[in-house]
């Protein structure tokens, strides 16, 4: 198990940025696939984006070319950097960890994939 914790959420018009940070506890991060996922008001909980123990990365199609994942595996870290951001992408972002030892490639984008989520952080777009 990991502990997730988010942070970098906030108000921020549109056409703005943010960052969102969430640390993992533990000493097996590099083991794990991260993912970002994000879930609005009344609806179902989405993917973002994740990205694999060295550095792969996949995006849902709303996000790519505004949103980009890194990780810091010396810090126990992974980044969302939100650029461009639309009315529409305001949500309670949620950080999720998936321990694997299979391919080096997993970017699991399916909530039934991640077994371990921090406690989410608001992002609000203002028009």
């Amino acid at each position: 198990q990991v502990q997730l914790v988010e942070s970098g959420g906030g108000l921020v018009q549109a056409g703005g940025s943010l960052r969102l940070s969430c640390a993992a506890s533990g000493r097996t991060f590099g083991s794990y696939a991260m993912g970002w996922f994000r879930q609005a008001p009344g609806k179902e909980r989405e993917f973002v984006a994740s990205i694999s123990w060295n550095g792969n990365t996949y995006y849902a199609d709303p996000v790519k070319g505004r949103f980009s994942i890194s990780r810091d595996n010396a810090k126990n870290t992974v980044y969302l950097q939100m650029n461009s951001l639309k009315p529409e992408d305001t949500a309670v972002y949620y950080c999720a960890a998936r321990y694997y030892t299979g391919s080096r490639t997993y970017t699991p984008s399916h909530v039934h994939e991640y077994d371990n989520w921090g406690q989410g952080t608001q992002v609000t777009v203002s028009s």
